[in-house]
């Protein structure tokens, strides 16, 4: 395939190279079945921990998961990823999520507590322009894991109109406005203390979200109001059946395009959960292996879902039912130290 032709559809993986990853990986992937082929990969860039693709499919951003933390691009029109110039800091430690939004690129820095904005140049290179950061306050009380603010995920909302960050260390929901400024804080929303909030999932009518807590393994849903900027939580639900035992931290969110189901990844039990929509509120329809052990990100497209599990080194697929939600396992690839998939 070159620039220009037909684009087969594909799969782009991020993995941690500091624990034996091999860096960004490609696959081709079958619409019909779900199956993932292995393609290429590429170590250029350390620990891409995260991945972005532009609207127009023609550009993967990747963040560089490390002390220095940095964005890279990369066109993705022809047989091999190929990166366009250097990475870029974010002015933040630690960026574990990354976005597009109003010609930006947006990261959440875990280490540092902050959220980034690089500008877009138009070969959609971020700008080698200083980041414009915004430091998130505030702490929680479970110990270490919040003895201060860490951004787990930053995100546009549905209609474009706000940048919305997730804090596991402060326990809230940033809603924030994006300007020639950068980032300005427009309404902070305060979870439960201790929940941990990692990844936030909007419902695809725009007026739900659905806020996956990694503390507690739990979610909560709320009300969200595109024109004032506001996020009501309403209710939280647990996303395990009955006691839980040992370790369990929830990792991934995704709803499905026809709006009735939420699917939640566990560490430690390492389960996929179904979650029926039920108007305002959710049902837990039951639980599934991860097909692995540490799911830590789940991805959603059509009728397939595709979880990362980090530590048995893998990215496994499957299939959903219309009807129950549960998903059944096509099948797996080997990428060590996965940490996610995007796909195009």
């Amino acid at each position: 395939m070159t620039d220009g032709g037909a684009r087969r559809p594909r799969a782009y993986i991020g993995s941690f190279t500091a624990a034996g990853g091999p860096g960004l990986v490609t696959a081709d992937r079958d619409p019909a079945t779900g199956a993932l082929t292995l393609t290429g990969a590429s170590d250029d860039l350390p620990d891409p921990s995260y991945l972005a693709l532009s609207a127009d499919g023609a550009v993967l951003y990747a963040v560089s998961e490390t002390a220095r933390g940095a964005v890279a691009a990369y066109r993705v029109t022809g047989d091999r990823p190929v990166r366009l110039g250097p990475p870029v800091p974010v002015g933040g430690s630690g960026p574990t999520h990354l976005s597009l939004f109003a010609g930006r690129v947006l990261t959440a820095n875990y280490g540092s507590g902050s959220v980034s904005a690089l500008r877009i140049r138009p070969d959609g290179a971020p700008h080698r322009t200083r980041a414009a950061v915004l430091a998130h306050t505030g702490s929680g009380p479970s110990g270490r894991r919040q003895q201060g603010p860490h951004a787990h995920q930053v995100q546009p909302d549905p209609d474009g109109r706000w940048a919305v960050s997730v804090d596991l260390g402060t326990d809230s929901v940033r809603i924030c406005a994006v300007g020639d400024d950068g980032l300005r804080v427009h309404r902070e929303v305060k979870l439960r203390p201790g929940s941990g909030p990692r990844h936030l999932a909007f419902h695809p009518d725009g007026d739900r979200a659905y806020v996956l807590n990694e503390l507690t393994p739990t979610v909560t849903v709320c009300r969200w109001k595109s024109r004032e900027g506001l996020l009501e939580p309403l209710r939280e639900l647990g996303v395990l059946e009955g006691a839980v035992e040992g370790d369990a931290y929830p990792s991934g969110v995704v709803t499905s395009a026809d709006g009735r189901f939420v699917w939640t990844a566990t560490r430690g039990t390492d389960t996929i959960s179904v979650l029926a929509v039920d108007g305002e509120t959710l049902r837990l329809r039951g639980t599934v292996s991860c097909g692995g052990h540490w799911p830590r990100a789940l991805t959603a497209l059509g009728r397939f879902l595709y979880v990362a599990n980090e530590r048995s080194g893998d990215v496994t697929w499957f299939g959903t039912d219309p009807d129950t939600g549960l998903p059944e396992r096509g099948g797996s690839v080997e990428v060590a130290a996965a940490s996610c998939v995007v796909l195009g």
